[in-house]
């Protein structure tokens, strides 16, 4: 599914972001990113986004080598992956069922799909009741959950989670990962950069740790193993 092979970034300024990385995540798991800031987690799912380069090396994303990506091809390739933020960063002044329906109209979805597949997500996260609210009218845990909607109805293969609970108290974080685990016992790929600690840890999923650019850990069933 994805494969980091020997991956060095170094930045103009003389920064090694990443250093000699070699990973492979298969199709299906459940992955954490772990390590301080600073640490290089946000240059993996960049160079994962072909958002950056890798100076030397490649990544290869579901049978794609994305140091042969065209710019006109990355964002066909973007859009068999979902995305989840800290900040949720939806439309304000569309509600609940328009912002999951507008990842589909970029991809000129039919009115058909788009009728049938967004009840179906908004189904999934537990949202069916609010399609019709606006962002403004719902809580920090909702509006992950419209979040979690709108970057599965496409039905991405891989999902990236950058600091998904970051925003939200420990009782909502924990459905909010309730969730995410569904997503991927259906069969996605997630990789998700995050420092809760007592998630992590509890959840028992496979952990990638950075610390400097370098791959520090790998472990299956691991924790997170940092104080920040």
């Amino acid at each position: 599914m994805i494969q980091f092979n020997k991956v060095t970034k170094i930045y103009d300024n003389n920064v090694i972001a990443l250093s000699n990385i070699d990973i492979t995540i298969e199709k299906g798991e459940f992955v954490f990113l772990v390590g301080p800031s600073g640490a290089g987690k946000s240059t993996f799912i960049k160079t994962l986004l072909k958002e950056v380069e890798p100076t030397t090396g490649n990544v290869i994303s579901n049978g794609i080598d994305l140091t042969k990506l065209t710019r006109n091809q990355v964002p066909y390739y973007r859009r068999k992956i979902g995305l989840v933020f800290q900040d949720f960063r939806l439309i304000d002044n569309l509600n609940v069922y328009e912002n999951v329906a507008f990842a589909l109209r970029v991809i000129e979805a039919s009115p058909r799909d788009i009728k049938k597949k967004v009840p179906l997500v908004l189904d999934l996260v537990g949202l069916s009741k609010k399609h019709m609210a606006f962002p403004r009218e719902l809580s920090g845990g909702e509006q992950q959950r419209v979040s979690l909607a709108r970057a599965i109805v496409n039905n991405p293969a891989l999902l990236i989670a950058d600091e998904p609970t970051g925003n939200l108290d420990p009782e909502t974080a924990a459905e909010i990962m309730d969730v995410l685990n569904d997503i991927n016992k259906a069969g996605t790929t997630i990789v998700m950069a995050t420092h809760a600690k007592n998630i992590v840890d509890s959840m028992k999923k496979r952990v990638i740790a950075i610390e400097k650019g370098v791959l520090a850990r790998d472990e299956q069933r691991g924790r997170y193993g940092y104080e920040d």
